[in-house]
C-alpha cells in the first residue's frame, strides 16, 4: 500500500483530535502497526472491536471509517487538486464526512492550507473579539458577522486573527476603545421548505 498523503493524514488527524486527545492519535498508529497515520484502506479494514479496545468511541469509529470511505470515493480532495478548489468547494466536500463540520474545515483552511480569506463566523473567539472590538453588548449572530465581514475581503483570515487578538488584549486590559460605533446588518433567516404531500 502507498503511504497516505499529507492532506489525508491531516484530515484523519482532525477527526481524531477534535477533543484534543493525543492518545487517540497514537492509538490509531499502534492499531495499524505503523509510525505514520494509516491509509484509508487500513482504517476501513481495522476491526471495530480492536478500535473500541484501543479507546475509540463508536461515534469516533463511524466518523473515521466514513472519512476513509469518502477519501477513497474522491469526495475528500487529493493533495494535487486542493490548490484548484476554492474555499467553499473544500468546505462543501469535506463537511459531507460524518462528524466534520464547517468550523473544522475552516480551521484546516487557515492553519494547514494557509488560505488568506477565511472568516470563521461561528467561532466563539471570533464573535467575542468582534463584540469587544466594536463595543457591542451582545454577541453578533454568525450570519450578521459574515455579512459585515464582506468588507474585509480578500483578507478575512487576517481579520479573524485581529479579532482573536482583541480577546487577548481585553483580558490584559489593553484593548483600546472602539474607534466607531456600528450597526450590524440584519440577515433574514432562511425558512425551511415544507415538503408537499403527494
Amino acid at each position: 500500500m502507498h503511504p497516505v498523503s499529507r492532506p489525508r493524514a491531516r484530515h484523519l488527524a482532525s477527526a481524531i483530535a477534535r477533543q484534543r486527545r493525543e492518545r487517540h492519535s497514537e492509538a490509531l498508529r499502534q492499531l495499524c502497526g505503523k509510525e505514520d497515520f494509516p491509509t484509508p484502506e487500513e482504517v476501513l479494514a481495522a476491526p471495530k472491536r480492536k478500535m473500541r479496545a484501543a479507546g475509540f468511541s463508536l461515534a469516533k469509529i463511524a466518523a473515521l471509517k466514513d472519512l476513509a470511505k469518502k477519501t477513497l470515493e474522491g469526495v475528500v480532495p487529493e493533495r494535487a487538486s486542493l490548490g484548484k478548489i476554492d474555499d467553499d468547494g473544500i468546505i462543501e466536500r469535506i463537511t459531507q464526512v460524518r462528524g466534520i463540520g464547517r468550523w473544522t474545515v475552516e480551521m484546516m483552511l487557515m492553519f494547514q492550507l494557509g488560505r488568506p480569506d477565511v472568516l470563521p463566523a461561528d467561532d466563539f473567539g471570533v464573535r467575542n473579539g468582534f463584540r469587544l472590538a466594536y463595543g457591542l453588548r451582545k454577541m453578533p449572530p454568525p450570519r450578521s458577522l459574515t455579512a459585515f465581514g464582506e468588507r474585509w475581503r480578500p483578507h478575512r483570515t487576517a481579520a479573524a486573527w485581529y479579532l482573536w487578538r482583541a480577546v487577548e488584549l481585553s483580558r490584559a486590559g489593553k484593548l483600546p476603545p472602539p474607534a466607531e460605533r456600528i450597526r450590524l446588518p440584519r440577515v433574514k433567516r432562511r425558512k425551511a421548505r415544507r415538503k408537499r404531500a403527494h
